[in-house]
């Protein structure tokens, strides 16, 4: 089926899009070509066309938290967000660290999105996330997962993250690490600083983070072998990651939009929904990290949704769990930073679509003619409302509720197949 989306903007410029067998046929400027007969034709009356998105950090919490989130629930968050592909984090219950919960995962999103948005496992990196054997990286390999990682879960054993890295890069599973040294600020509520300690509440030093980045850059670069660091939050960090990448090192990083919009003062009113680890840090650590996304530093924007139940954030600040929700919201987030002038658009592209494609090593569409045709309409003036009515996923966890926020994915399309 031939298929042509009239009347879109990408890139500040009008164009067409022709779509043949679930494949990018041309995008020229609208109005060069007339369709071609017996072509299906869609209007965009100027929505801005963008391809699909991936995110390589979101919890979907299924098996064993259902309550939370689904397969079914994530999936359908993820499509109305923009999202073509996620990659699924290993602290389900039980734990991804055998084929049948990897199998289980697709097989859930194969009943109830089968044509997309696309799950990806990520497997692993120790068995039951304890931090002591290594997982058997070559099963789930087999059996679907794209990655591998021990969440947000610090390893602490160098020796351990060393074989890790070196049987994944065997399989070609890149080890997404979260950097933590547990040790620091243990019990940690928030970033460790001016704030924290007017709240009389215990904080997390960014030294923690750094440490740990440090310690996978050195391993990365003696054994040639790329290493992704999670969620950066500190500046220290990026300062590190820069270091590395001028040497050659094969580091890669990602960093979310909340800490490119929020920082440690979000939790001044005690506010469980700013609870989020890492933690929000100060305002200088939030301007480093703009500059480091928009120069390549820190290569990709992920979500880290992460939902929760409201009766587990309505507890006190200690027993509250950290995490936003952010499939919903990712988008809208970081068109704010476009609108900004932090982030251009094509920048939104890079740091959602083509970089996570590149590090991972998964299919993606820069409307080259032969590319996968999965994109989707957006209109970037709309206002909403996060809130129960207006998100998809299970989960409200997230310091934006409420707020009223600016664009909305209106059509989604993947392998040329409208979703809605």
């Amino acid at each position: 089926m031939r298929l042509c989306i009239k009347n879109a903007r990408h890139l500040e410029a009008p164009v067409d899009l022709l779509v043949d067998d679930n494949k990018i046929m041309t995008m020229t400027p609208a109005g060069h070509h007339a369709a071609p007969e017996g072509c299906e034709i869609f209007d965009a009356c100027g929505l801005v066309l963008m391809p699909s998105l991936i995110d390589a950090h979101v919890h979907l919490r299924e098996p064993g938290f259902e309550y939370k989130e689904d397969v079914a629930s994530g999936l359908e968050a993820a499509a109305r967000g923009g999202f073509g592909a996620v990659m699924c984090m290993a602290n389900t219950k039980p734990v991804n660290d055998t084929a049948s919960v990897t199998r289980h995962m697709l097989d859930r999103a194969r009943q109830s999105h089968p044509h997309g948005p696309r799950l990806l496992p990520i497997a692993a990196a120790t068995i039951g996330l304890k931090g002591e054997t290594m997982a058997p990286l070559a099963e789930l390999k087999e059996a679907g997962c794209v990655a591998v990682s021990n969440d947000g879960r610090p390893l602490e054993n160098t020796e351990l993250v060393r074989r890790i890295m070196e049987y994944g890069a065997d399989l070609g599973l890149i080890l997404i690490d979260h950097c933590e040294d547990p040790h620091l600020g243990r019990g940690w509520i928030m970033h460790e600083g001016d704030v924290s300690g007017l709240l009389g509440l215990k904080g997390q030093p960014p030294a923690g983070e750094a440490l740990q980045a440090a310690r996978d850059i050195m391993l990365a670069e003696y054994l040639d072998i790329p290493v992704h660091i999670a969620h950066v939050s500190a500046a220290l960090t990026v300062d590190i990651i820069r270091w590395a990448k001028e040497r050659g090192v094969k580091v890669s990083a990602e960093t979310c939009p909340h800490y490119l919009l929020l920082d440690e003062t979000a939790l001044e009113n005690y506010s469980t929904q700013s609870k989020v680890s890492p933690p929000l840090r100060t305002a200088h650590d939030r301007e480093a990290l703009r500059e480091a996304v928009k120069t390549g530093i820190v290569d990709i924007l992920v979500t880290d949704h992460a939902p929760h139940a409201a009766h587990e954030k309505d507890g006190t600040l200690d027993e509250a769990p950290c995490g936003f929700t952010g499939l919903d919201l990712a988008l809208s987030l970081t068109w704010a930073l476009v609108d900004e002038g932090v982030l251009t658009e094509s920048d939104a592209h890079r740091l959602w679509c083509r970089r996570p494609a590149e590090i991972f090593g998964l299919p993606w569409n820069g409307f080259a003619p032969g590319d996968p045709a999965d994109f989707f309409l957006f209109n970037p003036e709309e206002a909403w409302i996060p809130s129960r009515e207006t998100m998809y996923s299970k989960s409200l966890n997230t310091p934006f509720l409420g707020q009223t926020l600016r664009g909305r994915v209106k059509h989604h399309w993947m392998g040329g197949r409208k979703l809605f």
